[in-house]
């Protein structure tokens, strides 16, 4: 048998090994168009700003290593034209010298990935227009930075590139600025969660101009963005990272079947309309295995995981891909953001009905030092408490209570479960009551009518509306930094002496730093027949969305513990 693979990478590399694993008379061959046929792509923007110092480190294969250790026959620096599915021939273009062959095979492994998407703009093709996908790109932009004459950088797109890639250019010693079209960075996240995102990366000095549309990139002297609002952004480099679509022109000229985007539709074992080609990676269209319909996620992992089922199929080992949920997470300077499942555009999108939870939880255990808080969002469904989706922003411990979330939602767990999960406990890694456990209980709590929740976008409409009671439960030091007129006033220690402050014939919406005192708060006037609301996420959320500042620290003490 002979298995010809077009892309290397993540799926195309991941099956070439496997088929070996599984094969040891199978002849394959790879053809790769760069110059590399397996590297850590996501390791680009950190050998841009020199923590990956040596391009060596991006490559985890090279041509030699896999002819010596899998006997398979890798071709960089060849690209595929075109595939004829009748001769089982794919006609090939050595990229050195323009000479030309085909290539059989009697199973064919489409690899091809993602292209990044670029618009139309005078000044593409001018070397300090970028993009970022390839080593070659990541050579190219970091010895351009290296040098004296780039003192700023626009970034188009506040997607996962566009954000390391300025974290890496201010690493640099560059100025850079974010442009983006919606008003918010990380569109997996919803948009009360990236605005901790936002907070911190304007602290780092990165400048956002969010809710712009990029028109054109000139050339006037030097380098000028120019966005449709009128405005102009000078400098002397540009990166284009308005994400990615599929790299499907192969599949398409070839006839085979294509769905979204032009993206590559194969069936659960990873095989294409036409049985002899298999698709995997960035370029094929997958199930979203949340909501169960069509979606596109380019992600490593399950690339990885694609390429090693198509393997498993054309050796007769009956594999499926059930899905992809999106699991993914981002360093962003000193602060992590993650998310997992669906979001709440996404689930209204799909019509799914959803509740939500906030919880702001400490790292580890607070009287160990270093403790910093994280946001904590889960989506659940309020039928049975199945979780849904979960997006957490944050320091250290983000990934791993990220990763806990994802497998609940892949094990269709509850919020019941989550409240049961046996977790590793230690003063430095956790605490007794891990944020996860937290989320259960906080779901519980919702689900079982113990509390009702309102949430920030309603908050100002709360204090204006003259038929309803707002009560802020903060300390005194906490109001006099800062809070909203119209609001009363009455510490949570004081409240069951100052009740009688509150009009029993209104209805009452408590509200506190981050949600844990406005609980508490909600069960004392609950159970003293007010009828009340607490807000979800506390007035922290709130002054970081609606106000874009930050209050209080992130190492701050639980809800109006110490330090308030």
């Amino acid at each position: 048998m002979k298995v010809v693979i077009v892309g290397g990478v993540a799926g195309g590399a991941s099956a070439a090994a496997r088929l070996r694993r599984l094969d040891e008379d199978a002849e394959i061959v790879i053809i790769e168009r760069t110059g590399f046929v397996s590297y850590a792509n996501c390791g680009l923007p950190y050998y841009v700003g020199g923590t990956i110092q040596s391009d060596s480190k991006l490559t985890l294969q090279s041509p030699q290593s896999f002819r010596r250790r899998f006997d398979i026959d890798v071709r960089v620096r060849n690209e595929v034209v075109s595939i004829d599915r009748e001769a089982k021939t794919v006609h090939v273009r050595r990229l050195e010298d323009g000479s030309e062959y085909d290539e059989s095979y009697d199973r064919l492994i489409l690899s091809p990935g993602a292209k990044a998407i670029v618009p139309e703009l005078t000044a593409c093709g001018d070397p300090d227009v970028m993009t970022l996908r390839t080593v070659e790109d990541a050579k190219a932009m970091r010895e351009f930075v290296s040098g004296d004459t780039v003192k700023r950088a626009v970034v188009a797109g506040g997607g996962y590139i566009g954000l390391e890639v300025a974290e890496n250019l201010m690493d640099m010693g560059v100025e850079v600025t974010i442009v983006q079209r919606p008003q918010q960075v990380m569109a997996p996240l919803d948009p009360e969660m990236a605005a901790d995102l936002h907070n911190h990366l304007r602290s780092k000095g990165v400048e956002l101009v969010l809710g712009a549309t990029l028109e054109d990139v000139v050339r006037d002297g030097d380098l000028v963005t120019k966005l449709a609002d009128g405005r102009n952004i000078h400098s002397d480099l540009v990166v284009i990272a308005l994400g990615v679509s599929p790299d499907s022109h192969l599949a398409v000229s070839a006839g085979l079947r294509t769905g979204m985007k032009g993206s590559i539709i194969v069936d659960d074992h990873m095989r294409t309309s036409d049985p002899d080609i298999y698709a995997v990676g960035d370029a094929v269209q997958v199930v979203n295995s949340v909501t169960g319909e069509d979606a596109l996620i380019a992600l490593a992992g399950p690339a990885n995981r694609q390429g090693r089922i198509a393997a498993d199929n054309i050796c007769g080992i009956p594999s499926t891909y059930i899905g992809s949920q999106g699991s993914s997470v981002i360093k962003v300077f000193d602060m992590t953001a993650a998310s997992t499942g669906i979001n709440e555009k996404s689930a209204r999108r799909s019509g799914i009905h959803y509740d939500k939870v906030y919880l702001y939880s400490a790292s580890h255990a607070n009287y160990y030092p270093g403790a910093r808080n994280m946001s904590v969002k889960v989506l659940f469904s309020p039928d049975d408490g199945r979780i849904l989706g979960a997006q957490i922003v944050g320091y250290e411990g983000v990934d791993k209570r990220i990763d806990v979330l994802a497998t609940a939602i892949r094990a269709g767990m509850t919020s019941d479960d989550l409240e049961e999960l046996d977790l590793a406990y230690a003063p430095p890694y956790s605490s007794a009551k891990d944020p996860v456990n937290m989320a259960g209980f906080v779901i519980g709590n919702v689900r079982s009518g113990l509390v009702r929740q309102f949430f920030w976008d309603e908050l100002d409409g709360k204090v204006s509306d003259p038929g309803v009671t707002v009560v802020d439960l903060r300390t005194d030091r906490e109001y006099n930094e800062s809070h909203l007129e119209g609001t009363l006033h009455i510490p949570l220690d004081d409240l069951r002496s100052r009740m009688d402050e509150i009009d029993r014939s209104k209805p009452v919406y408590l509200f506190c730093h981050s949600g844990l005192r406005s609980y508490i708060g909600y069960r004392i006037l609950a159970q003293n027949g007010f009828d009340c609301s607490h807000l979800a996420g506390g007035f922290r959320l709130y002054s970081s969305v609606v106000k874009d500042r930050c209050v209080g620290r992130p190492d701050g003490y639980p809800c109006g513990i110490q330090g308030f």
